[in-house]
């Protein structure tokens, strides 16, 4: 059975976080400080605050599904604290995917791979 590709949703989990985190930089913070509305803080901080809980969950599950090493989760996750750095890092997202897609497309299924123990007699 192929494994299903987790790097479209760690994708799609992290451009969502990205816009929210620049809703809370450039609308939110703006209208607490030159409005007095700290509402708008509390609320995108809050939904900021959940979708970066996502990102990390999905990020841990991307990296053990797909084996990846520890530096790309940490290139992840720094891009995740960067105003931006998620819309930089997403191309490189799209090639990762690519690559899991070819691979598990590749890999044998249970059916057809020789048995660990070696062939059988009857």
């Amino acid at each position: 059975m192929r494994q299903r590709n987790p790097i479209p949703l760690l994708r799609l989990i992290g451009l969502i976080e990205a816009v929210s985190f620049l809703v809370l930089l450039f609308i939110a913070m703006p209208m607490k400080y030159f409005a007095g509305i700290s509402m708008a803080v509390k609320v995108a901080g809050w939904a900021h605050g959940v979708l970066f809980v996502a990102l990390v969950a999905a990020l841990a599950w991307t990296m053990m599904a797909a084996r990846w090493p520890m530096a790309r989760g940490a290139l992840v996750f720094a891009a995740a604290l960067v105003p931006f750095g998620p819309f930089l890092i997403d191309p490189q997202m799209q090639s990762y995917a690519s690559t899991f897609e070819r691979r598990s497309a590749k890999a044998p299924s249970p059916a057809t791979s020789p048995s660990p123990a070696g062939p059988t007699r009857n």
